[in-house]
């Protein structure tokens, strides 16, 4: 269920039935879409509309009325409307979140004053002065797009996903758990980057979390629950009893410091500490967690977490880290993702708890129970890199779309063949732009929402890949 301001521009000239038809459509797209809005009543303004300052004063009172229940703001011109009128609702409200904005088609054959809309022409003068008062908008697929059409509810449904990013990434807290692994390099970032945008990111040693979890006793009831929820969560016939119940452990524990602290994404220093002090993985734990929509990053990848949450928030789907792992053949197209791996079980049709092969060549297989291993199946994805670009002081993402595929593949771990159209540009593009290894991907299409989310609305450097 979401929640959209909604302002119906009106220009006092045209016909008023305009208007009333175009609530009377709107209302019928919120219905069917679970979309509750918050709009001037038809008694409280002429027809409901905001054209005077009049007007954009009680549509802005009501939005104030509801600023914590708005996520963004429908602007909807059933006609020309009042530009100023608009723009003076929106910065009297003082709410900053996401702006769509969508003006009527005429009709060819009702181009007469009873009918005639000009909206086409009055989308321009909105946005004209939207931009004047430096707010940023979204705008309709096509220039003119009518509310009950199949074109206008895609418009709807981007838009909501555009909002659900923006949103959530601009009170986002990560939680840095542990150091990041000292052969990475590549998953450094800047903190003070990240909280110009509202990112905060609370760091904890793991020293922290694996004494907490050592004081936990073995039949408490946090370990319990935690150990009853890993049993159920995949097959664990081949896990020794004793990682099984590290594993526990380190779930109770670092749930608590989660919940004290208000964390619901996690970056994990997930080797080789663990394995050599706690004598197990966190892949599943962190699994866990990301299937329950709190995605878990491994290597304290902190921004890989937040590209997992972009996506999520996009497709409302669990997302998974990977590596832009191995050619697929002599396929330019194709490649192999991979991690040992923490991904959500929802990404494939069998998994189980293994050890982590690569790993338990130098740290043994005793000591790296806990991956989730599993292959995923044909169908859509979608994939997310952000990065703080620290030479230049910005924040850089790229994003695109792509497919899972079902070609032969015989290895271990989480792993999955994907298709991308001109896979070769994307791959120089992140090598020669310096982003990491490490790629965010869902299994559902999202990048034209997190393009506008990123570029629009937080003036991130976006490429997004075709």
């Amino acid at each position: 269920m979401a929640t959209l301001g909604v302002i119906v521009g009106n220009r006092d000239f045209f016909p008023d039935i305009l208007v009333q038809e175009a609530r009377q459509d709107l209302a019928k797209v919120f219905a069917e879409m679970g979309i509750t809005p918050i709009w001037l009543d038809e008694s409280a303004t002429k027809l409901g509309g905001v054209e005077t300052w009049e007007d954009a004063q009680k549509c802005a009172a009501l939005f104030k009325a509801h600023a914590d229940e708005i996520e963004g703001i429908l602007v909807s011109l059933p006609n020309f409307g009042d530009e100023r009128g608009v723009a003076d609702a929106i910065k009297l409200s003082g709410l900053r979140v996401p702006i769509l904005v969508q003006a009527y088609p005429d009709d060819l054959g009702q181009l007469r004053v009873e009918r005639r809309r000009d909206a086409f022409c009055g989308k321009i003068s909105v946005c004209n002065n939207l931009k004047q008062y430096g707010y940023p908008f979204t705008l309709t697929e096509t220039h003119t797009v009518a509310p009950l059409s199949e074109a206008f509810k895609a418009d709807l449904e981007r838009f909501l996903g555009v909002c659900r990013v923006v949103n959530g990434l601009r009170k986002a807290r990560v939680g840095a758990v542990g150091a990041r692994p000292g052969a990475f390099n590549t998953v450094r970032y800047s903190e003070k980057l990240l909280q110009a945008y509202g990112i905060s990111v609370v760091t904890v040693d793991l020293s922290e979390i694996l004494g907490n979890a050592e004081r936990l006793a073995d039949d408490s009831a946090p370990v319990q629950a935690k150990l009853e929820a890993l049993r159920a969560y995949v097959p664990t016939a081949r896990v020794p009893s004793r990682p099984l119940m590290q594993m526990a452990k380190l779930a109770a524990a670092l749930e608590a410091w989660m919940t004290a602290n208000s964390i619901h994404i996690t970056a994990v220093q997930c080797w080789t500490s663990l394995q050599h002090n706690w004598g197990s993985m966190a892949c599943s734990v962190m699994s866990m967690m990301s299937e329950r929509l709190m995605p878990s990053a491994c290597e304290v990848d902190v921004t890989g977490a937040l590209s997992m949450y972009a996506l999520q928030l996009a497709t409302g789907k669990p997302s998974a880290l990977v590596d832009w792992n191995n050619n697929y053949g002599d396929d330019p197209n194709k490649c192999v993702l991979f991690h040992c791996s923490n991904w959500p079980k929802s990404f494939f049709q069998e998994a189980e708890m293994a050890y982590g092969e690569i790993l338990g060549t130098t740290l043994g297989s005793a000591n790296t129970w806990g991956t989730i291993a599993g292959r995923v199946p044909a169908g859509p994805m979608s994939y997310a890199r952000i990065t703080t670009d620290d030479w230049n002081g910005i924040l850089r993402a790229y994003v695109g779309d792509g497919r899972f595929t079902d070609d032969p593949l015989e290895t271990f771990g989480g792993r999955a063949v994907v298709e991308v159209p001109n896979l070769q540009s994307l791959l120089k593009y992140v090598c020669k732009n310096g982003f990491e290894h490490h790629c965010a991907v869902n299994p559902a299409p999202a990048a034209s929402i997190l393009a506008e989310a990123f570029e629009t609305y937080f003036g991130w450097d976006v490429y997004q890949h075709s």
